[in-house]
C-alpha cells in the first residue's frame, strides 16, 4: 500500500502553527471573538490543506474541530479550526480564561484522502494499520471520520471501525457496499506543555 503523503513542515513552520492557533485563543479568550492573525512569511504554510486542532485541558479532550477539504491555506485553516475547537465544539463549554493554565494544543494536518475499495469490513479491518491510518467512512446518509491518533483509546481495529461507525450513526454491526470508504495519514504537532 502506497504512503499516504502530507505537506513536509520544518521545525520553524510547525512552530509557527501553534503560534497562530495560541494567537487565535489569546484573542478570543481576551472578548475579541475570531481573529485572524497576520500571515506567516512561509509559501509552505500558504498551501492549501485540510487540518483538525484539538484541545486538551489538563489532559482531558477539551475540542477537537477540523475539515476534510483543502479549500485554503493551510494557517488559514488552522486558524478556524482553533477557534472552532475553543468556542464552538457543541460538545463542550466554550473555553474560559481559567482553562488557559491546563491547556494544550494539538495540531494534525491531514494528506490527501485515498478511496479504498469496499470489499467488506473484514477486509477493511485486516487493511487497516494501527496508529498510522485515519479513515473516513461515508455514505448517502452518514459520515464519520477517525484521525489515527484515535488509535491511542481504540488500539484495536475492530474497536475502531465500530466505534467510528457508532461516531456516524450506523447501527452495530452493519455494513453495506454503499459505504466509501478512504484512509489518510496526518503530521501532528503538539505543544504538551501548553501556552508559548
Amino acid at each position: 500500500m502506497p504512503v499516504l503523503s502530507c505537506i513536509k513542515l520544518s521545525d520553524d513552520e510547525r512552530r509557527a502553527l501553534l503560534d497562530l492557533v495560541w494567537q487565535v485563543l489569546e484573542q478570543a479568550l481576551a472578548g475579541r471573538g475570531f481573529q485572524l492573525p497576520n500571515a506567516p512569511q512561509s509559501e509552505t504554510l500558504s498551501q492549501p490543506a485540510a487540518s483538525f486542532v484539538t484541545l486538551h485541558h489538563n489532559g482531558q479532550l477539551r475540542g477537537c474541530i477540523g475539515s476534510l477539504s483543502a479549500d485554503e491555506a493551510l494557517w488559514k485553516n488552522v486558524c478556524h479550526n482553533a477557534y472552532a475547537s475553543g468556542f464552538k465544539d457543541a460538545r463542550f463549554a466554550p473555553l474560559t480564561v481559567q482553562d488557559k493554565a491546563g491547556l494544550s494544543v494539538e495540531v494534525s494536518v491531514l494528506s490527501t484522502f485515498t478511496p479504498v475499495e469496499n470489499l467488506g469490513e473484514v477486509e477493511l479491518l485486516q487493511r487497516l494499520r494501527p496508529a498510522i491510518d485515519g479513515l473516513l467512512l461515508e455514505d448517502q446518509r452518514h459520515r464519520a471520520v477517525f484521525l489515527p491518533s484515535v488509535w491511542q483509546a481504540l488500539p484495536e481495529p475492530d474497536q475502531f471501525v465500530a466505534a467510528l461507525k457508532a461516531k456516524g450513526g450506523w447501527p452495530p454491526g452493519y455494513w453495506s457496499k454503499d459505504i466509501d470508504i478512504h484512509l489518510f495519514a496526518t503530521t501532528v504537532i503538539s505543544d504538551n506543555a501548553g501556552s508559548v
